[in-house]
């Protein structure tokens, strides 16, 4: 008797939270979540004016099928600040597709910092992110990617990446971007694409003018200020290289962004 072929099991998660200002202290006022993506305790390390989260998505890793959904809302006065405890990956798909989605709506102030995305060979990913900003809302963002486990010297020889970023402010766009990644496709080492790199990220904040001058002594990014949006790309050999780099952008930029002097999560060093 031939056993029939097991079943891989997909999870679908959803996590909503809601950030408001009450008297001098951001607070988590809402979170809901269903399925494995949760969020710790709401931490202080700045004082009571920045909420900062920790997203967790226990199951470690994304497979096919999988769809995660992230919401995020920051009231009026509000500040959060939102990260990860460690790398995300995508693994390697039989065939469906793995989708994540980002929806962020500001009113105060929000940062979205995650740890590096690692996209497993093979892997078949949908990313997508969607900010929207009011009124005299504040936004830094950046999404870091390594292709293939380079450590092990895997290269993202088979599977796609499309990505999907907007960003408005009062309805209006402001940034839009779609991208599509396909593994051992031409762009990969294209002279105009990737150059054969493995690493790439993007960087997006809006709110505030900046020291353009001091964001571009940074060697190893490209920055470039378009109208209500500063965008920094990084393309190199090391996705732990392109975090620093955005690291030290964010120091210069959250001072202007968010009045406030920058502070690495904790979590980035354990």
């Amino acid at each position: 008797m031939q056993l029939a072929e097991p079943v891989a099991q997909s999870w679908k998660a959803e996590l909503r939270l809601g950030f408001e200002r009450r008297a001098d202290r951001s607070v988590l006022a809402d979170r809901r979540h269903d399925g494995p993506l949760v969020v710790q305790k709401p931490l202080y390390p700045e004082g009571g004016a920045v909420c900062h989260a920790i997203v967790v998505h226990p199951p470690a890793g994304i497979a096919g099928g999988d769809e995660l959904e992230l919401h995020a809302r920051a009231g009026d006065g509000a500040h959060a600040l939102l990260t990860t405890p460690g790398a995300g990956k995508w693994y390697r798909s039989g065939g469906p597709w793995a989708q994540q989605k980002l929806r962020f709506e500001v009113a105060g102030a929000l940062e979205w910092l995650p740890q590096e995305t690692i996209v497993f060979e093979g892997a078949r990913a949908r990313l997508q992110t969607e900010v929207r900003l009011q009124g005299e809302a504040r936004f830094l963002g950046w999404e870091i990617l390594c292709l293939g486990r380079t450590g092990s010297g895997e290269k993202f020889g088979k599977g796609e990446i499309r990505l999907d970023t907007t960003l408005y402010r009062d309805g209006r766009l402001l940034w839009l971007e779609r991208g599509r990644i396909e593994g051992g496709g031409a762009l990969l080492d294209s002279p105009a694409g990737l150059q054969g790199r493995p690493g790439c990220g993007t960087l997006v904040a809006s709110g505030a003018p900046f020291d353009l001058a001091a964001c571009r002594a940074i060697e190893g990014l490209a920055v470039t200020q378009l109208p209500g949006v500063l965008i920094a790309r990084y393309l190199g050999d090391s996705s732990e290289q392109a975090k620093r780099l955005f690291a030290r952008l964010w120091m210069i930029l959250r001072p202007a962004l968010f009045g406030r002097e920058a502070q690495l999560p904790r979590i980035w060093s354990t």
